[in-house]
């Protein structure tokens, strides 16, 4: 049953960790080009996200292109494009680790705010959790915490006992305590 918690609890923590890690949110102003850069940690990790071009509804006139996005992957190969857009959604596979390149292209020269946000999101492997010979230092620490915290319990229970047994004999008269 340990080994199973312990195995659960490695989960949770690289999940978490990993989640905190890769999430970035931020607004971009866009004159003529502008990039932003993440780092992927994993082949085959999800990249996704989202971006919109804020208040492009008071700005823009029919004729307006758009913004161009652009993902570029370690290897200088585009993986992922969109045209003439106000905004979308994206998701694709990382198809390798490094440093990807996020950049926006307004071809006007009036500045554009960009609310973008991503995550690179990563589904561990049995190869990236840890291994039971990895968690039984950490399983034999909790199981002597468990024993120490059940004798601080255990020395509490007595000194309340204690504590009840005086605060009752200075209830009763003193001849009373004698016979007891």
């Amino acid at each position: 049953m340990e080994k199973r918690w312990g195995k659960k609890w490695a989960l949770i923590c690289l999940f978490l960790c990993n989640w905190a890690r890769n999430v970035s949110s931020l607004s971009v102003t866009v004159s003529d080009m502008e990039c932003v850069y993440e780092y992927v940690l994993y082949e085959g990790d999800t990249i996704s996200g989202n971006f919109v071009v804020v208040d492009h509804d008071i700005f823009w006139s029919s004729d307006h292109p758009g913004i161009d996005f652009t993902v570029t992957s370690p290897g200088g190969n585009t993986v992922h494009s969109l045209k003439g857009t106000s905004g979308d959604k994206f998701e694709f596979k990382a198809p390798r680790s490094g440093m990807y390149k996020f950049c926006f292209h307004n071809p006007y020269s009036t500045p554009e705010t960009i609310a973008f946000y991503i995550h690179v999101g990563h589904i561990p492997t049995d190869h990236d959790l840890a291994k039971d010979e990895h968690l039984n230092p950490i399983n034999v620490k909790i199981a002597e915490l468990r024993e120490a915290l059940e004798s601080v319990t255990a020395e509490q229970k007595y000194l309340k006992a204690r504590d009840t047994r005086h605060r009752h004999s200075k209830l009763l008269p003193f001849s009373a305590f004698e016979l007891s």
